[in-house]
């Protein structure tokens, strides 16, 4: 696909006229494209392992007994997200023999990386954190692993799908698919943690591992939706580069010309987009490590989370979602780039309220409610400002970068959480939190400015499409 004058990183673009923005009919058509549900399920597949080794893990943790410092220093599993990066150069050229020749390039990462999941699952199902916390460790290692690299293969697989013009969709469809998972992979394991727990006799723990033991096991065969659409879907058209001559211009290909390219498309701004996406998700990302803990230690049970987190988790996360990629479509990423930051760390507030009304069902339910609507409108803006800035000659690579460093200042912040909480409370921890999302707010607003002036950061204005 030839470069229109709207799509070249090196021509100023102006903001479109209302006759230049699709009809609200063409608008919503997209989502039923095969494309757009593919992502959905595929979608699912990524957001599952996530809480499984961070969220979800710590409230298992909390309920074995193990201390909020402990559970804040494990949530550093979560850095494999950060370091993705490092390895996503092999993930976007490096066949792998017997899978590639059958399924592709990135079919054949995606589902290497899906059995290893499943595998890590089936490991954390069988230790128990009461007797050794290092297995459980270990294993939850090796999914954050695998599913670090199924979201290498997977972003490639996204932005190789679709022109520039369909990214928003596709973003919201992974975004609807990711928070369903995450759901499932929240409320779903305790819901059947609770559901496979046998009544407590006098003197015996209220933490059972028998019942996590079948709910990780459930989880590591939901991953089969994954594997079922990689075998299913056709594998996309990929910009092929020319064969490198020798490793030194191989390596040449694959390690270096990703960075310099974003270097060089974005010159002096490539410094403030990364600061951006640096920061973007801190809120969410530094306070979710401690909710399910505190949902334990307010004595919420697992049944309350999960009924809440079903019904009401999963209707606002579905429109976050839906409104998040029409707002972006119709409206421009950076104007709903904004709104998210405002909302995601308004949101914490509510937790830090939430925190002095006791076990309060009905506040536990406003509070997931408008969480989930919140992060699903953020989330669905910011993968598209993402795929926005991505080169589809170094598809994996470059968006490995980018949500690599959405995670690294989070995730290691977050480590300290427990510590946090131990010193001053769980209400002025989620007040801090949303503090944190301040510098967002200028950061977009800059980023906002900088795309007025060089047309770069918005969809159709400087992601370098060039294929598809």
């Amino acid at each position: 696909m030839s470069l229109s004058a709207a799509e070249s990183p090196d021509i100023k673009t102006t903001k479109p006229t209302q006759a230049s923005k699709p009809s609200w009919g063409d608008t919503l058509k997209v989502y039923l494209e095969p494309a757009t549900l593919r992502m959905l399920a595929l979608g699912f597949s990524a957001g599952l392992p996530l809480l499984l080794v961070l969220g979800t893990l710590s409230f298992r943790l909390r309920e074995a007994g193990v201390d909020r410092a402990t559970i804040g220093y494990l949530s550093w599993v979560g850095l494999a997200y950060a370091f993705k990066w490092v390895w996503a150069p092999l993930v976007d050229r490096l066949p792998l023999p017997g899978l590639t020749p059958w399924l592709g390039l990135r079919r054949s990462w995606l589902l290497l990386s899906q059995i290893a999941i499943m595998a890590g699952l089936a490991g954390m199902a069988f230790n128990d954190p009461r007797l050794s916390l290092e297995p459980v460790v270990w294993c939850a290692l090796a999914v954050a692993f695998g599913s670090a690299t199924q979201d290498i293969a997977l972003d490639a697989f996204r932005i190789e799908s679709a022109g520039t013009e369909r990214q928003a969709a596709l973003a919201a469809a992974y975004q609807t698919g990711y928070r369903l998972a995450m759901i499932w992979a929240g409320a779903g394991v305790l819901w059947i943690a609770a559901r496979a727990e046998v009544a407590p006799a006098v003197g015996i723990a209220v933490y059972q591992n028998a019942a996590w033991q079948t709910a990780y096991l459930v989880m590591a065969a939901s991953m089969f939706v994954g594997v079922l659409v990689v075998l299913i879907s056709p594998e996309p058209k990929r910009h092929e580069l020319p064969p490198a001559k020798n490793i030194t211009e191989w390596l040449q290909g694959a390690l270096v010309d990703p960075f310099a390219d974003f270097i060089r498309r974005y010159r002096w701004q490539a410094g403030l987009i990364l600061a951006l996406i640096a920061v973007y998700r801190i809120s969410d990302v530094v306070m979710g490590i401690m909710a399910n803990p505190f949902y334990v230690d307010m004595g919420y049970t697992k049944d309350e989370v999960a009924a809440v987190t079903k019904i009401y988790g999963v209707l606002m996360t579905l429109l976050g979602a839906f409104v998040g990629g029409v707002l972006s479509m119709r409206l421009g990423v950076m104007r709903v780039l904004m709104l998210g930051a405002i909302l995601s760390s308004a949101s914490n507030l509510l937790f830090a309220w939430l925190g002095t009304r006791g076990h309060d069902v009905g506040a536990l339910i406003f509070v997931i409610s408008s969480d989930n609507l919140a992060s699903g409108i953020a989330s669905a803006a910011f993968i598209a400002y993402l795929s926005s800035l991505t080169n589809v000659n170094y598809s994996a690579t470059q968006y490995a970068l980018f949500s690599s460093m959405m995670l690294l200042l989070p995730k290691w912040l977050a480590g300290f959480s427990g510590r946090y909480v131990d010193a001053y409370g769980y209400s002025h921890f989620f007040t801090a939190t949303a503090w944190l999302g301040v510098p967002v707010l200028l950061l977009v607003w800059l980023a906002a400015r900088a795309t007025q002036r060089g047309g770069a950061g918005e969809p159709g204005g400087g992601g370098g499409y060039e294929g598809g």
